[in-house]
């Protein structure tokens, strides 16, 4: 798979997912949810970057995990242009093609959203605000794609959750996590085509 392929699927990812989040954020209050159907829903949140929300290290730790960010895009770039040097399965490019334009839509909600964007109270945001919220490195990433696909109460004779609301599918995440996402899918079902094995061969004296 060319070169040219993969950077097509990186812009497009890219494309997508800022452009859904700009909408988000210049068109809904924190918080504000739409239901699209029962098991699908546009609810708009934000987050630090973690998985699952997860915060560490208060600011240090939102700068710590950005510039790792920086590093990590890096090395997945060179990944991608080793493996497309190296001719390897069009599984393998697409989906590290996929892993670098949702790892770069998260870092660029983080490096920048927070100089962009500002965070009226009980109102919806100003793209190139002339007050923005935060700073450099300190932006916040746009979450709102939402499945709560199964909503009841479990059974009583499971242990610890027993008797209590669960809610299946409950994380909101937004396109470019859905990328990395799909890319795991891919090497995970294909993953001797991904990564062939090199075979051995005898030679004969």
């Amino acid at each position: 798979m060319p070169l040219k392929k993969a950077l097509f699927i990186i812009i497009t990812v890219l494309l997508i997912d800022q452009i859904s989040k700009i909408y988000i954020k210049t068109n809904f209050v924190y918080g504000e949810e739409v239901v699209v159907f029962d098991w699908f829903r546009i609810h708009f949140i934000e987050n630090n970057g973690m998985a699952w929300g997860a915060e560490f290290g208060g600011r240090a730790g939102k700068l710590f995990l950005t510039i790792f960010r920086l590093f990590a895009i890096a090395g997945i770039g060179y990944w991608l242009y080793s493996s497309v040097k190296k001719n390897a399965h069009t599984i393998l490019i697409v989906s590290i093609s996929l892993i670098f334009a949702g790892a770069m839509g998260n870092i660029i909600d983080s490096v920048f959203y927070g100089v962009i964007f500002d965070t009226p109270m009980n109102g919806v945001a100003t793209l190139f605000a002339e007050k923005p919220y935060g700073e450099l490195f300190y932006g916040k990433v746009v979450d709102m794609l939402y499945f709560p696909i199964w909503n009841g109460v479990l059974p009583d004779w499971l242990p610890i959750w027993g008797g209590k609301p669960f809610t299946f599918f409950n994380a909101i995440f937004n396109v470019a996590d859905s990328a990395i996402s799909a890319a795991v899918i891919l090497l995970i079902i294909f993953n001797k085509k991904a990564f062939p094995k090199e075979e051995e061969t005898e030679t004969i004296q």
